[in-house]
Parts: C-alpha cells; structure tokens; sequence
C-alpha cells in the first residue's frame, strides 16, 4: 500500500505534467488520478484496502477509491506583485513549504537585505515533501526587505521579499 507522502508526490508530478489520467496499481490497491479543466484547490481521497487477512475475494471486486467532493475556487496567476511604492516587487513563494535563506546549515545566506539581484538569482530554498526547490527572484533590483524568517512554513503566494526594482 502507498504511503501518503508517496501519494502526494504522485499527485504533484501528475500536476505539473501534459498528463491527463493516471492508473496505478500496486499490492491490490489501486490509484486513479483524472486531472479537471477547472482548477481544484482541495480534494481529499482516502484509499480502502484490502483486509491484510487470508480471504477469498472474487475476481471481479476491486479495492474502492473513496472521494470526498472536491472545493473548486478560481486560481490567481503567481507574479511578482507591485506594492504600495511603484519601484518596489515582492518576491512570493511558488509552493508550500519550509523556507531556509541558506542552501546548507554551515552557508552563507543566499542574498541579505541590499544584495543585488537577476531573474536567474537564487534567493532561498523552499522545502516541499522532502524536495528542495531553489527560488529564483524573477525580476532584477536590490532586496529591500526579508519577510519571512529561516526555518518558518510558507504558504503558496505569500510573499518572500521585497525587491526596489532598477
């Protein structure tokens, strides 16, 4: 039987590929993953297995997919977002995840605040199911303002750091 974390990481990678159905089947227990035109924020499914006891089953019963109604709500196009002043962006996190400024315990910190940044420059890392997944800043300028502390979880679209474009 899969484990959550295996399940979610399915899901992920089912996602964010051109996939539209995914079937999977291991140990008796199956997955069915179809993907919707309309943007889904939550959906629960919970897998019923088969009893770990010796019993005779016949051929044509397979394991149940339980699925509870899925929340549908329209998703917001992720960009950097303008502030209050018109030279300043925000930096926001793709994923949810845990935030770490450094790549490893013993490094120096990506950028600090007054760090000069490119669209290709890694700003932090965001920890997802055990992936590491560098952040790139996606706009030029000088980091004015780090909004979230090393170690803390962040949310999908809450924002990072603050940037004064040049």
């Amino acid at each position: 039987m899969l484990k959550i974390q295996e399940l979610r990481e399915i899901i992920r990678l089912v996602d964010q590929s051109s996939i539209n159905e995914f079937n999977f089947e291991q140990d008796g227990s199956v997955v069915s993953i179809k993907k919707s035109d309309t943007p889904v924020e939550e959906s629960r499914s919970a897998i019923v297995p088969e009893p770990k006891a010796v019993q005779e089953v016949p051929v044509e019963e397979e394991p149940k997919v339980v699925t509870e109604p899925a929340i549908t709500k329209p998703v917001e196009e992720v960009e950097p977002t303008q502030t209050e002043d018109d030279n300043l962006e925000e930096i926001i996190s793709p994923m949810v995840g845990t935030f770490y400024r450094k790549p490893g315990p013993d490094s120096d910190t990506f950028v600090e605040v007054g760090s000069t940044v490119q669209t290709d420059s890694v700003v932090c890392i965001v920890e997802a199911m055990k992936l590491f997944n560098e952040i790139e800043a996606e706009t030029k300028g000088e980091i004015v303002e780090v909004l979230v502390g090393d170690g803390e979880l962040v949310e999908y679209g809450q924002p990072l750091f603050k940037v004064k474009s040049k």
